[in-house]
Order: C-alpha cells, then structure tokens, then sequence
C-alpha cells in the first residue's frame, strides 16, 4: 500500500494527515499550533509543521507530499533565500489603504477585474506588497523574492535555498493580485507597480499534477494548493459544485470554466487545484453570528437550533441582517447588525433564532447568486464548515437556496484535498485518484422565496 501525506497550514495550526493513495483513507494524522497574530516569522510554520510530522508518525514511509495553506500571505526573501521580516497574513489590514491606492493607479476597479479577475483588497499580496514598500523600503530594497506560505513550505522541504526553485500552483497564484488565472500568467507589470519599480522573483507556476521535485530522502513532492482549491479537491468538487463553507467567515466558491471579471470586487477569480476556475466569495460573517444570537437568547447549541426549526418559514416576518462586524460582501464595513419587521405579536425566542439562522443563510445565497452572475451556477450545493453542524442549518438551507443541499462527513478536507493532489501527482494519471468523501447526506425542503425577498428588503434598508 503506497501512503501520501497532506498538509493543511493554516492560520490557527499545521495538520498532517496520511492516506492510502488508492482509496484515501485516514491513516495517521496529528497537529500543531501556529501563534496568534496577523505577521509571523515563517520559520514558526516550519516548526509547527516538524512536531506534527513527528506525532503522526512521520513520513519516512511516505512515498508524495502536498502542502495546502492559507492564501494571500507575503511571504519575502532575499538572495541567499533568508527570510527579510515577518510574513504579513490575509488577515493583516495595514494594507488596506494600499490597496485603495493601487485600484486607483490602474484606472479603476472594472481595470483590475478585467486585467486578473481580482480587485486588490487588504488581504491580497499585492497590497501587502505596496505597504511594504511605502513602510518599509529597506526591507522591499532587499527582497529577491516574494512568494506565499505553501510556497514557502514546499520550497523548505525540497532542502534548497535558491530562490529559483520556487514553485506555486495556479489558485495560490491566482490570489496575489499579479497572475491571471484566465490567462495563466502573472503580469510583471503588476508586480512592478504594487512594488514601487522593483520586480522580485516569484515561483513558477505548476500544473495541478505537475511535481514540485522532492524531499532530501527522495519523497515526491506535489505543487501545493491555497486553502480553499485544497478543500474542493478534498471533497471531490467538479464543475458545477458550488461549496458554501460556514466558519469564521462564510466563503462560497464554484468549479466551473467560466473566469469571472467582477468590477464590483465581490467575486474573485481565483483557479481550483485541478485546472479550472475557481469563483470565490467571501464575507466576514459565519458560524459566530449563531453563536451571538445563542449567547443572547441564553441558550445552548442543541435548544438554539430546537426553537429555530419551530419557528416558522420568514419567522412571522422578522428579518436579521448578519452584519455583525461590517461586511464585504457587499462592501459595507462600517454596517451592523440589524434586526427588522419586529412586532409584538412577532418577538420571540424561537423567532429571533429562526431570523438568526434564515440571516446567515440569505447572506450565502447572495454570494451564490453572485458567482452565477460571472457565468458559473451552482448545480450542486455542498455545504460544510461549523456552522454546518447545526441542524437547524442544515434543514433550513435548501429552503433559502432553493436546492438540495450536500452535507459530508466533517473531515480536515484541506490536508486531505492536498494528499488527494500528491496521489495525483505519484500516479503520473490523468484525473485526481476517485477517493471517496466519507458519508455525504442529502438534506431537501420546500422552497421559500419569502425569505429572501423579506431578507433583500431589509438589506436594502441597512445599506441607506
């Protein structure tokens, strides 16, 4: 039995994770804390991944490795492949200001999206970036290189220190602001103005089942995948599978054929880990606006989602609009939370819950009918996430999407979505291996479109 390893780097921790390649099963797995922050020294993430290579047995009878991460962070080097400072993460905001500016200096949000499919924001390199270099321009003077935390990673466990063997794939890539994933290529002249004039290195863009070569003691190494293309592959998404994940933002993203070009900035054109597009919407509201209306009505999970699915479709009327700590999709962060249509006859616990949950949901659905404006429709809805373990969650949601709705097994599916790559890429096959994903249960109700209509209305009122 030949054994692949996944590696899921995220922002909280390491997880490794070893399967069979044939059929995917679990072997092994363990993993490791990061440190809190929005910049950390990436020799951390090394750390963190050596401990939890040791707790889940090693990898010495491992015959690929991949390494899935979280997207966006500037990671730079410089000539001899030292680290200059701290990798900046997505969810470091000084750049948000660099990012207005670098929007502006190409002509436009519409300019960006037609140029890359994505409209700098905070959290993508390029902003970063531009911060660096209006912050920090001896630091920018000394970097050679500039690449992202999987990069980075593979890149240490092939043991070189050249910073020309480098290697990315194309959804990471498609998340620095500089690389087309319509076109598959960056665009030097990106990179030149976030940075002020100058034009670091970056890592070669691999095919999804191309080798980024391998570990001192031989082992293959995959080309690696940003967290969410990772996680797709881990649930076998194809085209027309749309996944709505509920964690500590909601993020929705589609398999299809079709690169968006969103002069809104919504819809980001990111690629998948197996060649297509990968169409992505996210929002700064998930799983935790459950947990503030539980927190508030005083209940536990199980009574929270108990008193939800006693209230009836619309909740009598009463509409929630999650925005609870801003929002950016739509852009509107300086919005709260909202609570309409209340009544005396409409004022309760079970409709407030009821509200919570159809909120959260409706916020999805807008994300969904989004992505199906740039050309990709949501054929299939797999939904997974924290949030997905509410069962109020789940048999409200074909209601609000107006489908079926798929839910599987909770998994590590990003480490599982890169082992799945690195069977791909020890196989020399065409198509990914046909892993299976655990039980997936298929949840059904009737269609409620006054849900949604009642939530629009509402939405329209916080944003005046």
């Amino acid at each position: 039995m030949a054994l692949v390893a996944g590696i899921d780097s995220s922002t909280q921790s390491c997880k490794v994770v070893v399967c069979d390649a044939d059929i995917g099963r679990v072997v092994r797995t363990a993993s490791s804390p990061h440190p809190g922050g929005t910049e950390v020294d990436p020799a951390l993430w090394w750390d963190a991944l050596q401990r939890a290579i040791s707790e889940a047995g090693g990898l010495d009878d491992v015959s690929a490795v991949s390494v899935g991460a979280q997207q966006h962070g500037m990671v730079c080097l410089d000539s001899r492949g030292r680290v200059v400072r701290d990798a900046l993460l997505w969810n470091d905001t000084r750049s948000a200001e660099a990012a207005e500016q670098l929007i502006g200096e190409l002509g436009g949000p519409a300019a960006w999206a037609q140029r890359i499919g994505v409209v700098p924001v905070a959290s993508i390199t390029a902003a970063k970036l531009r911060w660096l270099a209006d912050h920090e321009p001896d630091h920018a003077d000394e970097t050679a290189a500039v690449c992202l935390p999987h990069d980075w990673l593979t890149w240490r466990l092939t043991g070189s220190s050249d910073i020309a063997d480098l290697r990315t794939d194309r959804s990471d890539a498609s998340g620095t602001g500089y690389y087309s994933a319509e076109t598959d290529c960056y665009q030097t002249d990106l990179i030149e103005l976030a940075f002020r004039g100058r034009v670091p290195a970056v890592p070669r863009v691999l095919g999804p089942r191309d080798s980024a070569g391998a570990t001192p003691r031989g082992t293959v190494l995959g080309p690696g995948a940003g967290d969410n293309a990772a996680a797709a592959l881990g649930l076998g998404a194809a085209a027309g599978d749309c996944v709505v994940s509920l964690g500590t933002s909601g993020v929705v993203s589609a398999v299809g054929q079709a690169a968006p070009h969103d002069a809104e900035g919504l819809v980001a054109g990111f690629a998948d880990a197996t060649g297509h597009q990968l169409p992505l919407v996210c929002t700064l509201n998930g799983a935790p606006v459950l947990a503030a209306v539980a927190e508030m009505l005083s209940l536990d999970f199980e009574e929270f989602d108990r008193l939800a699915l006693s209230a009836p479709a619309g909740a009598d009327g009463l509409v929630l609009i999650p925005y609870f700590d801003g929002e950016r999709s739509p852009n509107l962060p300086r919005a709260a939370g909202a609570l309409h249509g209340m009544t005396t006859q409409n004022l309760n616990s079970a409709n407030i819950a009821r509200a919570a949950v159809e909120g959260l949901l409706a916020s999805m659905a807008y994300c969904t009918g989004k992505i199906a404006e740039q050309g990709v429709a949501a054929e299939r809805i797999i939904l997974i996430g924290g949030g997905a373990r509410s069962e109020a969650i789940r048999r409200i949601a074909p209601a609000v999407f107006g489908t079926a709705v798929h839910v599987p097994t909770p998994a590590e599916y990003v480490a599982l979505g890169a082992a799945r790559q690195a069977a791909w890429v020890l196989s020399g096959e065409q198509s990914p291996p046909p892993w299976t994903v655990g039980v997936t249960t298929t949840y059904d109700a009737t269609t409620t479109p006054r849900v949604l209509e009642q939530y629009h209305a509402a939405r329209e009122l916080t944003m005046r």
